[in-house]
Parts: C-alpha cells; structure tokens; sequence
C-alpha cells in the first residue's frame, strides 16, 4: 500500500521520493512537511512536484496523473478574445509588480471559501521571484491593475502558479501575452498542474505523468534565466 513520505526541515531539499509513489487517493499527493526554502522549492519543481495546502495543514507536495500542460503552439485564441487583445484596452507588463500579483491570487473569491496561498507560501515566492525565478505578467486598466498571473521559470519549462480577474477577460489576456513570452523565449511547455474547463478551452490538455517528467528531463535547466517581452 502506498503511504505518504513525511519530511524534515532538516532533511536535504531534494529528497522527495520518486513522483509514481503518489497515492491515488488523494490523487497525486506524494509527500508532506518539509519547508518552503528556495532549494526545495527548485528541486521539486525539477521533478514534477508543487505545493499545494490549506491554513493550518503542513506543507503538502503533489505529483498529479495526468498533468495539465499547455504547448504554446497549441494556444487557443479564440475570436472573442482576439479582439479584446487589439481593443480591450488593457496594457500588459512583465514582472513590473510581483507582490501585488500574487496579494490579487491570494485575495478571497466569490466562488472560493479561502486560499491556499499563505503567507508562507507568498514570502516563499517572492524570494523566487528575487532570485529571478518566479515571474508575473500584469494586465491594467488605466495603470490600475486588473488581472495577472504568476510562475517559476526553470529551462524551456514555466510553472504556472496562480491567476486572477478583477474584469472580464483580464487573466486570458495574461495568459496570452504569457503564451507569446514563452514562444519568444524558447519556452516548450507551460505546467497547468490540474486540468480545468477553463483552461481546456484555451488549449492545455492532459498528458500522462511518465511523459511530464521526460518533457522535464529534457527542459530543465537549474540557474535562474530572464524572461525577456
């Protein structure tokens, strides 16, 4: 029977076990414990692993089958959203305001009764983000911001962490300029984590974990790169 492997803030960041020990119930939840320092973050990444709790749970590490990915080449863009991007009137910047990205991802939800990203997980990242790891794309309306994303750069792959809409059609704007990033940086798939209808009708499709993990193993690279608009 499989079982979760609970970690240490001592034990070495890059001793997750191997991602097909994930339980099937919780799908994907592989580990728990641990810390959110830069090193175990990046070695998890580097291995299909994400966290993903509650406030006032441990830190839980999952490694989901399928994975959501989305190829940029495969971006749906539809009509409706072609032309919010030529006359929607929003602007778009990269990385312009980092921490008011990720407070809008982390702020209540009509539809959501909380967040999982905590303050841990929120100082966690903005270290990435100054060590150049994580980035956000930032949507405006008259220099108030109105949507965004966030994710962690590692090799030709970007993790992608959370969005926000203040306004309709603000994220998809997000992703889209974040699909033409990528595609000008080289970067050969995006990680959607979890399948959504949302996304799915933006392009990203399901792929098996064995076949994440080669995408991985091809992609990755461990020092920090720029993403340049």
């Amino acid at each position: 029977m499989k079982s979760i492997t609970w970690l240490s803030p001592q034990d070495a960041p890059d001793c997750f076990p191997p991602a097909d020990q994930a339980l099937d119930e919780p799908a994907g939840l592989l580990a728990a414990g641990g810390d959110l320092s830069p090193a175990r973050l990046l070695a998890a990444y580097q291995r299909g692993i994400f966290p993903w709790y509650s406030p006032g749970q441990p830190v839980l590490w999952w490694s989901p089958d399928p994975r959501a990915v989305l190829f940029p080449e495969e971006f749906r863009c539809t009509r409706s959203l072609g032309k919010t991007l030529r006359n929607g009137g929003f602007s778009v910047e990269l990385d312009r305001d980092f921490t008011a990205v990720i407070d809008c991802c982390a702020a209540p939800r009509a539809q959501s009764l909380g967040t999982w990203i905590t303050t841990e997980m929120r100082n966690a990242y903005i270290q990435l983000h100054r060590l150049e790891y994580a980035h956000s794309i930032e949507v405006y309306r008259n220099d108030v911001l109105v949507g965004g994303l966030y994710g962690v750069r590692l090799g030709s792959v970007f993790f992608g962490e959370s969005m926000f809409s203040k306004e309709r059609d603000a994220s998809k704007v997000a992703l889209a300029h974040l699909v033409d990033i990528c595609t000008r940086n080289g970067i050969a798939v995006i990680d959607c984590q979890l399948p959504t209808r949302h996304l799915e009708s933006l392009g990203s499709r399901a792929i098996a974990r064995a076949q994440f993990q080669s995408l991985l193993r091809e992609h990755i690279e461990v020092a920090p790169r720029p993403l340049l608009r």
